[in-house]
């Protein structure tokens, strides 16, 4: 081992034991300042920039930059992107945007509540908590609506998104009823269904920004009541816990009466908390049962859950807004990594309003060596995957990672036939019974493996490789957000690509846009990396 690798690590252990002091004194305090700059910046723009009404020249802008890329020579062209810095995307790689020719996309409107037709046209740079605080007043939420107020829009519509009401509408690109496109030739197009655009239409989810740019959406909402009631149930036994939500989810019968909310947190092999909500008024007499489990000093919300393990089941009302963005001030339960401390009633109290530490703080301040050290060491992963299989994902995910609490979210893959964008049909086995979708679900994996706990040697490179190969097994697929460990070759067998080259093709993205592959990939050698860490510091 080199002295300087040696260093490196020695440096990383001291800060590995001693994370939770340097993310209270200097993490949160910079990204509260982070934050508040950033929020200046959104009013500026907000209030003296940006307006709905002038979307129209903002989106002629945006032409004019891709016409002027088209008026160069084939020698001065690089491949397009955006110009919106990594560090503010939720990805956990650093796409190298620096070898592109940078697209300025300032499109951070609602442009237009359409009620009748019970959908929102808005901006790509929108985020989840501000569409979420102008829709729930009004009555109305995104009908897929993520937990992190960071997210936005359009990084979702290219990627993908899932929630808890998944297991009525399917992943987050079901409920998109128009994308609108800069193409590479600089032509403005909106693609539906059901028009002249369909192929785009289907191949744009899981294409992160690889066929066009976008410009606008226009998202399904569904109708809301101010509360959530939402029943706790507590159940011991993995098969129990297991057929509990396929039950309740509908993977067993299309006709079953679903929850508006259906969700599951394990927190071990055998132990899990069932949540089920329904959209409800508070009575009168049960004002007491209101929880607004949002505010600062509230215990974190997988915390809050855990303890129905405790207790015989049980129900609370919980404001809409709050439900929606339950897990954000803990990100999941990804801060306890970082304070092990956090959750302590003295700590909320005090400091809860620090929380959550800004993710786009945190890529920013990434550095190189710390994204090559943190990668092996932690676990950061949603998978889609079959509900047939749920109990061989729990038993595969403990064995490769040793992980909890780990999160199940019910959702509905349609099978819209193939070659009809980037993800295969379900298997036949899989269909719910005269449906025409699947019941898969969203397995989070977030956390640190017991192995890297123990100070224990940890293989991450093995341990993915042998997930990525089970998810493949078995019809399901990784968000991208997230690393890869997939050879192209294996990328191309688990995913359907078919109709997204002919696309590519057809709208003339080859030459103008990164491959997929190319666009998500880790920007390190994961496997090289993983060799020099896979050893205990």
């Amino acid at each position: 081992m080199s002295t300087k690798v040696g260093l490196e690590r020695r440096i990383a252990r001291w800060m590995e034991d001693h994370r939770g002091l340097i993310v209270v004194l200097v993490v949160l305090p910079l990204s509260l300042i982070f934050d508040a700059l950033m929020k200046l910046r959104h009013w500026i723009f907000h209030k003296f920039i940006s307006a709905p009404e002038k979307h129209e020249d903002r989106v002629r802008s945006v032409q004019k930059q891709v016409l002027r890329w088209n008026k160069q020579s084939e020698v001065e062209r690089r491949l397009m992107c955006t110009a919106r810095p990594n560090w503010q995307s939720l990805s956990t790689t650093f796409f190298r945007k620096e070898f592109c020719h940078k697209i300025s996309i300032p499109l951070y409107d609602i442009l237009e509540l359409k009620v009748p037709y019970m959908t929102i046209r808005v901006e790509p740079m929108v985020s989840i908590g501000q569409v979420t605080a102008f829709l729930v007043p009004r009555g109305y939420t995104l009908a897929v609506c993520l937990e992190v107020a960071e997210a936005t829009l359009g990084g979702l519509a290219m990627g993908v998104g899932m929630t808890t009401y998944s297991h009525k509408v399917g992943l987050y690109q079901e409920t998109i009823v128009a994308y609108e496109l800069v193409l590479a030739d600089g032509s403005l197009v909106r693609a539906t269904k059901d028009n002249e655009y369909s192929d785009l239409y289907y191949t744009l989810p899981w294409s992160h920004g690889t066929l066009g740019f976008l410009v606008a959406l226009e998202l399904q909402i569904i109708k809301i009541k101010p509360y959530l009631k939402l029943e706790y149930i507590p159940v011991k036994g993995q098969k129990q816990y297991c057929d509990m939500l396929r039950d309740l989810s509908g993977a067993l019968d299309k006709n079953r009466v679903t929850p508006d909310y259906l969700e599951a947190t394990v927190y071990n092999k055998e132990e899990a908390v069932i949540m089920v909500g329904n959209f409800a008024d508070v009575p009168d007499d049960e004002k007491h049962k209101i929880n607004r489990v949002t505010r600062w000093y509230k215990p974190w919300f997988y915390k809050h859950v855990e303890g129905f393990l405790k207790k015989k089941k049980g129900y609370e009302y919980i404001p809409l807004e709050d439900y929606l963005l339950r897990h954000n001030k803990s990100i999941f339960w990804v801060v306890e990594t970082m304070i092990p401390f956090g959750n302590n009633p003295l700590f909320r109290f005090l400091f809860g309003w620090l929380l959550p530490p800004k993710i786009a703080f945190l890529k920013f301040t990434t550095t190189p060596g710390v994204r090559a050290m943190t990668f092996t060491k932690q676990v950061f992963q949603d998978i889609v995957l079959p509900m047939t299989q749920l109990e061989d994902q729990i038993d595969i995910c403990e064995e490769l990672f040793n992980v909890y609490p780990v999160l199940v979210y019910p959702c509905r893959i349609y099978d819209h036939g193939l070659n009809r964008g980037q993800l295969r049909p379900p298997h036949k086995d899989q269909m719910v019974p005269g449906a025409n979708y699947g019941m898969f679900n969203d397995l989070g994996v977030y956390g640190v493996p017991k192995l890297v706990r123990e100070k224990k040697r940890f293989d991450a490179v093995d341990a993915m490789r042998k997930m990525e190969r089970f998810t493949a097994g078995v019809g399901g697929y990784p968000f991208l957000y997230a690393d890869i460990f997939m050879t192209r070759g294996e990328f191309e067998k688990m995913f359907d690509l078919t109709a997204y080259e002919q696309v590519r093709c057809k709208y003339n993205a080859e030459g103008a846009f990164p491959h997929l592959y190319d666009k998500i990939k880790p920007e390190i050698d994961v496997v090289e990396v993983g060799k020099q860490y896979i050893d205990p510091i």
